[in-house]
């Protein structure tokens, strides 16, 4: 029952009892990871659905930012991808000390993975849980107190994937101290990630975690 929303850049599923996004999903290569595309701020109600979105106003007075779900600095390899990060159903609500802190460093990691291992599938949201906080009750724009991101890196060679679900506050910790299982993010979340790879190729690499194989500095 939920939406599906594809734009250049990422594709979604929007949930309109939140207002927000299950999940966005897509693809970033090293060559759209290194995209010059210059930010531009604008936020805007997604054309695709204008009805049941969140509106930029609906955080006015708050101390949420609109966060990005797929980061700007991710969809700066077009003008238009950049332009579609910017719509309110690509943003969550997310304290200020989170959204320009651990989660623009998570941000900044993944994009420097992609550059590192050429491709990755990536997808991201807040988790929807009932009776989540609003900031706007008359949009009911959900304020969730997590947010996760998977990774997959599905070119080799060595295959990999893994998860973060970090809560919607300030931190100070390390980023690896938020790291599980794709087969966690699962559980908490009630979504199967990459469920298109062979059974037994996605089994392993959701349930099992080493993060040697992955560049921290």
């Amino acid at each position: 029952g939920d939406i599906i929303i594809e734009h250049s850049g990422y594709v979604l599923s929007f949930n309109e009892s939140h207002r927000q996004a299950n999940w966005v999903a897509y693809e970033l290569t090293k060559k759209e990871a290194l995209g010059t595309f210059p930010r531009k701020n604008n936020f805007r109600v997604d054309p695709k659905i204008p009805e049941i979105t969140a509106l930029p106003s609906d955080y006015r007075g708050t101390d949420f930012d609109r966060g990005h779900l797929a980061p700007a600095g991710d969809m700066a390899w077009s003008k238009e991808a950049m332009n579609e990060s910017f719509y309110m159903s690509n943003i969550s609500p997310q304290y200020y000390s989170f959204n320009r802190g651990a989660w623009k460093k998570l941000e900044t990691l993944i994009r420097g993975w992609a550059i590192e291992y050429e491709s990755l599938y990536i997808a991201t949201a807040g988790v929807l849980e009932e009776e989540l906080p609003q900031i706007s009750a008359e949009n009911s724009v959900s304020v969730p107190n997590k947010f996760y991101k998977v990774v997959l890196d599905y070119r080799g060679p060595d295959f990999k994937a893994i998860g973060f679900i970090m809560p919607n506050k300030k931190i100070s910790n390390p980023l690896e101290e938020y790291v599980c299982t794709v087969d966690h993010v699962e559980t908490v979340t009630g979504i199967n990630f990459f469920h298109q790879l062979e059974d037994k190729i996605e089994n392993r690499l959701e349930s099992n975690l080493d993060l040697s194989l992955w560049k921290w500095e």
